[in-house]
């Protein structure tokens, strides 16, 4: 991997690893900020159905981060296009079912990196 696609993995890494933590710590705080078309008495009755998403979130993180941390080339780039991919269809479901938003924070820098990762 070039070194602007891993960087561009890391952060999208960091990105998780803030979704982790807004749906795991601060979802009922943040959450009425962030899903404004949610009605407001949703986010304590959801709160543990979003920190379960917010755990799914880190593992896709610390995938993201095991790949820059391979020494072979070769499985570092295979390791890093499957989290990206995960990453990808995780925003394209959310855009169709939560917000459209999550597909240009989520799904198009992941297909950026994809693409950066399979041709650099």
């Amino acid at each position: 991997m070039s070194v602007f696609s891993m960087v561009l993995v890391a952060l999208i890494a960091l990105l998780h690893f803030y979704i982790l933590w807004f749906e795991m710590f601060a979802w009922e705080s943040r959450g009425p900020k962030i899903f404004r078309s949610f009605p407001a008495d949703l986010f304590t009755p959801t709160k543990a159905m979003a920190a379960n998403q917010g755990l799914y979130n880190g593992f896709l993180a610390a995938g993201l981060i095991w790949s820059l941390m391979i020494g072979d080339a070769e499985w570092a780039k295979n390791v890093a296009l499957f989290f990206l991919g995960c990453v990808f269809i995780a925003g394209v479901y959310g855009a169709l079912t939560a917000s459209k938003r999550i597909l240009y924070v989520q799904s198009v820098p992941a297909l950026i990196a994809i693409l950066l990762v399979m041709f650099t």
